[in-house]
């Protein structure tokens, strides 16, 4: 006979299942510091939005110190030298600095910055594609305990390789929100880094504080899918890092698979009652390893 509970159970155990393959998606909002009014809006949304302080702006102390109180998780959003030609910002990595430099810019950030667990690009396309540069960088970081990640403001970034043989870990921005100020696209971008997190498992977004981006974040979090759970950079660290480029096709081609002939049956097959689908859809659920799993916890 069927049995609700049966249903019930089936149904709990497969939402369980689903919940453990949501996509992730993490939100750094950049250029933290210059603008509180807007800055604020953004410490209204959900904690797991973070934030990346400039450590020369005005109020970098105070919205590092406020975004920290509020749950929330900090970065350093280091300036970096780009290469476009323009005037640098104070205390810009530049390439030929000495590491002895380096050092004490990442040290007096880090005091301008309280509460800060890693550290982001800010600019940058011209360091961040240095390996002697970015070697550098992680040299120093590496006695920080900060994680590194990538703004990828070029596509050569070297910061994985400058990473090898520190303990710094990276991660790589994947979406821009708001190179374009105009609403509908930074919609689009919303939408397509959701896109990424469902597609691969997660993806990082950043934006930053414009009147627009604020406005379409205020607008588009409350109707994030089911699937997609908001989360700090952080909590993506033991991810698979995605290279953001394919990988060039294998010289050796495997065989072709050729699917086999349709197999006939002699007689038509009787129908299953509905009942006894249930009942092997419930049978199949509770045998899973994750519902074995949430068993011996409880």
């Amino acid at each position: 006979m069927f049995q609700p509970s049966k249903l019930s159970a089936a149904l709990c155990g497969l939402f369980l299942s689903l919940s453990a393959h949501a996509g992730k998606l993490s939100i750094v909002i950049d250029d933290f510091g210059y603008r509180p009014k807007e800055e604020n809006k953004v410490l209204q949304m959900p904690t797991a939005i973070s934030i990346a302080v400039l450590p020369n702006a005005p109020h970098a102390r105070e919205m590092a110190t406020k975004a920290h109180q509020g749950g929330r998780e900090v970065l350093i959003h280091l300036p970096m030298a780009p290469l476009s030609k323009q005037p640098l910002e104070k205390d810009t990595l530049t390439p030929e600095m000495s590491s002895t430099e380096i050092e004490r810019i990442i040290r007096e950030a880090s005091g301008k910055v309280p509460y800060a667990v890693g550290l982001n690009n800010h600019m940058g396309s011209k360091m961040t594609s240095s390996l002697p540069g970015m070697q550098k960088v992680m040299q120093v970081l590496n006695h920080y305990n900060y994680y590194f990640l990538d703004s990828m403001t070029i596509g050569n970034s070297q910061s994985i390789p400058a990473a090898q043989g520190t303990n710094v870990k990276v991660l790589k921005r994947r979406v821009f929100l708001d190179d374009s100020q105009d609403e509908a696209s930074i919609r689009i971008q919303f939408t397509r880094a959701v896109k990424l997190a469902q597609r691969d498992g997660y993806a990082i977004a950043i934006g930053h504080p414009h009147p627009t981006t604020v406005r379409v974040l205020q607008q588009m979090l409350p109707t994030l899918p089911a699937d997609i759970t908001l989360v700090r950079p952080s909590q993506l660290l033991n991810e698979p890092l995605h290279q953001g480029t394919t990988p060039p096709p294998s010289k050796t081609q495997p065989p072709r698979f050729r699917a086999p002939g349709v197999c006939k049956p002699n007689k038509p097959l009787a129908p299953v009652p509905q009942s006894h689908a249930v009942e092997l859809i419930s049978e199949s659920i509770v045998q899973s390893p994750l519902v074995q799993s949430i068993k011996q916890l409880f």
